[in-house]
C-alpha cells in the first residue's frame, strides 16, 4: 500500500470520528451558551489541551520544523516567541477575560462604554484576523495535498480546500463549541503522540545524544557551525540594520499577538470559574512547550538525516521536513512499510490540524457576527438566544464559503505573510483594547474603536507597502515594486500605533464613566456577575 493511500484512509477515519463527535454534541447543544461556550463545562486539562490543539497549527507543526530545518537556530526563534506568548496570556488576560465576559471579547470591551460603536470595531477585527488565518490554514491544506498525497494538479488542490472549507462548517453550524472542542482535543493528543514518537526515534538514532544531533545537523545543512549560531536567517550582515529591527518587529508579533486572537480568547468563556481558566493556560502551556520541545529534534532531525537540500528541493520554505524525516526513520528503523506508515500517520494528523484549527477561527467569527454585530448592533439587544445561534450558524456557512473562495484565488500566496498578518493585527488592534479597557479608569468608547481600528488599518497598510506584497523575488507581486519600508512584519509599528490611538481617542473624548469602571475591576477579579456580562 502506497503512503499516498494509507494516509487517505488514516485521515478518513479521524473525519468519521470527529463527525460522530460533531453529531453527538449537536444532541447536547440546547442554548446559546452550549453552542458559544459548551455550556462553560470543560476541565482545566479539557480546555488546556483545546487551546493547545487551537494554537498548534499546521504552521506550528510543519512550518517550524522546516525553518529549523533550514535555517538552524534562527528557526527556533518562532518557538519561543509562540511559547513566551502564552505568558502575556496568563498573566495579563486569560482569569480577567473569563471574569469579564460572556461570550467574546467584545463583551468585556462594551461593559463600560457604548456598545454599538465598540461591538462593530471589534466584530469587524475578530472577522479579519480569522479570515486571514484561515486563508494561512485552507491554503496550507491544499499545498500538503500536493505534497503527501501525490496531488499536484490545481483542481485537486481546489476540491480539498472545499472539503477541507465543508467540514469545518459542518463541524461549526452542528457541533458549536463543544463539538469544536472535542476535536480539538482528539487533534492535539494525535499531534503530541505523533510528533513524541518521531522525536523518540530521531533520538534513538543518535543514541540519545543531543551533541551528536546538532553536530551531524549542522554537518548536513552546509552551512557549518553557523547552521548552530544567530544570524543565518534574521538579523544578517546583508539585512543591515532594517533586519535587526525586522526581526525585533516580528518577535514582538508573535509574543503580544496571541492574547488578541479571537479563537483563543474565546477558549476562556468555556470553563465553570476563573481557577479553570488560570488551569487551562498553564495546562495549555506545558502541552505547547513540550510540543515546541519536539520540534527543536524534528527540525534539527530532518536537517541530520534528510538533509537541508533534500528538503529545500522538495519545497522552498521547508514545509515537508517533519514529513520527510518520518519517512527517513521508519525506512531507516523499520524499512519500506516502515516508512510508508510514519509517514500516512504525519499526513494524517497534519490534516487533523488544519481540519481542528479552521473549525476553531470559523466558530470565533461567527459568534463575534452573531453576538456583536446581529444581536447588539443590528438588533440593538432585543434578539433571543435562539435567534442568535441561528444567524450564528448562517454565519459559519457565509464565512465559510468567503475562506473557501478566497482560498481558491489565494493558492499563490505567501501562508507566513498571512499568518504573521494575523497576529500583527491581534497584536495591533484587539490587545491594546484589551489591555486599556482592563487596567485603564479613564479609558471610554472614542479610545476603543481609536485603539482597534487605528491598529488594524495601520498593520494592513505598512503590510501593503512591504517587500511582502512587492519589491522582492518571494513577494505576492513579484513582478512589481511599491514597497516604501524594507519590513517584512509591521509590529514594531503597528503596535504602538494602537496604543497611542487608545490613548489619544480617550483623552480627547470627555467620556468616563467610574462606577462602571468599578463594577467591572470587581467581576474581573472575582467573577461575580461574569455570565450575565451582555454589554448593555
Amino acid at each position: 500500500m502506497s503512503h499516498e493511500t494509507l494516509s487517505t484512509i488514516l485521515f478518513l477515519v479521524f473525519v468519521a470520528l470527529t463527525l460522530a463527535i460533531t453529531f453527538w454534541a449537536s444532541r447536547n447543544t440546547k442554548s446559546a451558551a452550549d453552542f458559544y461556550a459548551g455550556g462553560r463545562s470543560f476541565s482545566g486539562l479539557q480546555n488546556g489541551l483545546a487551546i493547545g490543539g487551537d494554537y498548534m497549527s499546521a504552521a506550528s507543526f510543519l512550518g517550524i520544523a522546516g525553518i529549523i530545518a533550514l535555517s538552524g537556530y534562527d528557526g527556533f526563534l518562532y518557538s519561543i516567541g509562540f511559547l513566551v506568548a502564552w505568558l502575556v496570556a496568563l498573566l495579563l488576560v486569560a482569569e480577567l477575560m473569563r471574569n469579564s465576559g460572556k461570550y467574546t471579547m467584545a463583551d468585556v470591551l462594551a461593559f463600560r462604554m457604548s456598545p454599538r460603536p465598540v461591538r462593530t470595531a471589534a466584530g469587524v477585527s475578530t472577522i479579519v484576523v480569522s479570515i486571514f488565518y484561515l486563508l494561512a490554514q485552507m491554503v496550507g491544506a491544499g499545498a500538503l495535498v500536493g505534497l503527501l498525497l501525490g496531488v499536484h494538479s490545481d483542481a485537486g488542490k481546489i476540491w480539498t480546500i472545499i472539503a477541507v472549507g465543508l467540514l469545518m462548517i459542518i463541524y461549526v453550524v452542528f457541533g458549536g463549541m463543544k463539538g469544536t472542542t472535542w476535536v480539538q482535543i482528539v487533534k492535539a493528543v494525535m499531534l503530541m503522540v505523533g510528533a513524541a514518537l518521531i522525536t523518540l526515534f530521531v533520538l534513538a538514532k543518535f543514541g540519545f545524544n543531543l551533541s551528536g544531533l546538532l553536530g551531524d545537523a549542522a554537518a548536513q545543512s552546509g552551512k557549518g557551525d553557523a547552521f548552530l549560531n544567530a544570524g543565518l536567517k534574521y538579523g544578517t550582515a546583508a539585512q543591515g540594520t532594517w533586519g535587526k529591527i525586522d526581526l525585533i518587529s516580528l518577535g514582538l508579533a508573535l509574543v503580544l499577538g496571541t492574547a488578541g486572537l479571537p479563537h483563543v480568547l474565546i477558549r476562556f468563556y468555556t470553563v465553570p470559574t476563573a481557577r479553570d481558566a488560570r488551569k487551562s493556560v498553564l495546562w495549555g502551556i506545558g502541552i505547547i512547550g513540550v510540543f515546541y520541545l519536539l520540534t527543536l529534534v524534528l527540525g534539527f532531525g530532518a536537517a541530520a538525516l534528510v538533509g537541508s537540500k533534500t528538503i529545500a528541493a522538495a519545497d522552498k520554505a521547508g514545509n515537508t521536513a517533519a514529513p520527510l524525516l518520518a519517512q527517513k526513520v521508519g525506512q531507516d528503523l523499520f524499512g519500506d512499510v516502515g516508512g510508508t506508515v510514519l509517514l500516512a500517520v504525519i499526513a494524517a494528523v497534519a490534516f487533523a490540524t488544519i481540519l481542528a484549527v479552521v473549525a476553531g477561527l470559523t466558530l470565533a467569527s461567527s459568534s463575534s457576527f452573531a453576538h456583536d454585530l446581529y444581536a447588539h448592533v443590528f438588533r440593538r439587544g432585543t434578539a433571543t438566544e435562539r435567534q442568535e445561534v441561528v444567524v450564528a450558524r448562517v454565519a459559519a456557512f457565509v464565512i465559510g464559503a468567503v475562506a473557501i473562495a478566497l482560498s481558491i484565488f489565494a493558492q499563490s500566496l505567501n501562508v507566513a505573510f498571512l499568518v504573521s498578518l494575523a497576529f500583527a493585527v491581534a497584536a495591533s488592534g484587539n490587545l491594546p483594547a484589551i489591555l486599556y479597557s482592563l487596567f485603564w479608569k479613564r479609558f471610554n468608547t472614542a479610545g476603543a474603536v481609536s485603539a482597534i481600528y487605528g491598529g488594524l488599518v495601520s498593520a494592513l497598510v505598512l503590510v501593503i507597502f512591504s517587500p511582502v506584497v512587492s519589491g522582492a523575488p518571494t513577494a505576492m507581486i513579484p513582478d512589481a515594486d511599491f514597497h516604501l519600508i524594507p519590513l517584512s512584519n509591521p509590529g514594531i509599528f503597528s503596535i504602538p500605533i494602537g496604543f497611542l490611538c487608545g490613548y489619544l481617542g480617550t483623552i480627547l473624548s470627555k467620556e468616563y464613566n467610574a462606577s462602571k469602571y468599578a463594577e467591572i475591576e470587581v467581576r474581573s477579579l472575582t467573577g461575580i456577575g461574569a455570565e450575565q456580562a451582555t454589554g448593555h
